[in-house]
């Protein structure tokens, strides 16, 4: 792997913005807010709830044909996918690519109402940030570069990607890593999520989603009295986790996001169960924190059990578990030391901004952990309220964060010819 130096990425970066048609890609950029904004707001107003990501999808090969994208498809899960080639390589070139990517899912579900409110720069609407703005990015900078008629040194695949949210469990990039004949030709990975024009995600932050389900024979609430509760169990199960100790440092988290369980007051459930996530940047206490979940499952099933077997009654009927796995999203990180990163940095400081390095789970995850430079920046502009209702996005300076991203997608590329 070639390594980039701060200097030589500073030289990179400033050569290529001197350019004349990356020049007409930023005047583009400048000169079309309207229909970067036109975009977003018609892809807002069409639900995108997880795995129900089609019509969102559809609309954007679409709008991948209208831009001038090559090789417009969707694959088996939904990702959808356009191609801009290497200026001089054969179409058939079987070399190193990059990959920019968008996620087309919201966290709402199919019947939450998409009421729409424009002003101006505004837009307000559930998933008008997350991932809106990523989308809206992803067409600006695809179109930018064709309407430009930028020189590529190597393959660009533009790509919008379904399940990036919730039990999505990030299935989208998942599924480009693991079924895609693209795969092992990707040089580097760049997630557009979100708004922003300083912060990158270069480290992902591992997160592990259980359902923990706990059943018994159920019954009358007063003539099955002493039978075993689900609901009981799950909670003593639930008491003994929430009382784990995690660390500050490795950074450690858990949370019981979900309970469900009971059909009515008088009745003694048959089933119990709850969502469970457990985070950390650091493997082992995922690992860790497995153990713990299922110990205390174990042990509060073999309590209650006792408990029913020792009543007078005798009654016999026992409560048992499972633990399902409904989310794995592993920790990994950029090396300091990668030319994606240096690359990053010497954008930054061409156009004079801060480099903001954080931590997050992201689509970036899935390259990150095998091995592939990846990182998720934000593609300009402000929002606030993700994943609520009133959620909001502003396109003030919407540009800064665009010519960030094209900038950096064309040195990425440079390199990758190297590779």
């Amino acid at each position: 792997m070639t390594v980039l130096s701060r200097n030589s990425a500073f030289t990179r970066v400033t050569a290529l913005a001197g350019l004349r048609p990356v020049h007409a890609a930023f005047a583009w950029l400048h000169g079309n807010p309207k229909t970067i904004m036109d975009w977003q707001a018609e892809l807002v107003a069409i639900p995108a709830p997880p795995f129900g990501e089609q019509k969102r999808g559809e609309w954007l090969a679409e709008r991948f044909r209208e831009a001038g994208l090559n090789n417009v498809e969707t694959d088996a899960v939904g990702n959808v996918f356009g191609t801009l080639p290497a200026t001089h390589l054969p179409s058939e070139s079987s070399g190193p690519l990059v990959v920019l990517s968008a996620h087309i899912d919201t966290v709402f579900p199919s019947e939450t109402p998409l009421k729409i409110e424009r002003d101006g720069e505004r837009l307000a609407a559930p998933g008008a940030c997350d991932n809106g703005a990523g989308l809206a990015g992803l067409l600006a900078i695809a179109t930018a570069i064709v309407q430009a008629r930028v020189e590529l040194a190597a393959p660009l695949v533009i790509m919008a990607n379904v399940g990036e949210e919730g039990e999505g469990d990030l299935r989208g990039v998942r599924h480009l890593y693991k079924k895609s004949a693209r795969a092992e030709r990707i040089a580097a990975h760049i997630v557009l999520d979100g708004a922003g024009a300083s912060a990158a995600v270069t480290q992902a932050l591992g997160s592990i989603r259980y359902l923990l389900t706990i059943k018994g024979p159920g019954g009358h609430s007063f003539t099955d009295a002493g039978a075993v509760n689900p609901i009981v169990a799950l909670a003593t199960a639930l008491s003994v986790l929430a009382s784990t100790k995690v660390p500050n440092e490795p950074r450690t988290t858990l949370n019981i996001g979900t309970i469900q369980g009971g059909t009515s007051v008088n009745t003694i459930p048959e089933s119990a169960q709850a969502a469970i996530d457990f985070r950390s940047t650091d493997i082992a206490q995922l690992v860790r924190m497995e153990v713990a979940l299922h110990r205390a499952a174990e042990d509060a099933v073999a309590h209650w059990n006792a408990v029913a077997d020792g009543l007078a009654n005798g009654r016999r009927a026992r409560l048992s578990f499972e633990i399902t796995k409904i989310g794995d999203r592993p920790a990994a990180a950029l090396p300091e030391d990668a030319p994606l990163l240096a690359s990053l940095r010497a954008v930054d400081r061409h156009l004079g901004l801060r480099t903001d390095l954080r931590l997050g789970s992201t689509d970036a995850n899935i390259p990150l952990s095998l091995g592939v430079p990846a990182l998720s920046m934000g593609a300009g502009g402000d929002g606030g309220g993700a994943h609520t209702l009133a959620e909001w996005f502003s396109a003030k300076d919407r540009e800064v964060g665009l010519r960030r991203v094209l900038l950096l997608t064309l040195a990425t590329l440079e390199w990758a010819a190297e590779q």
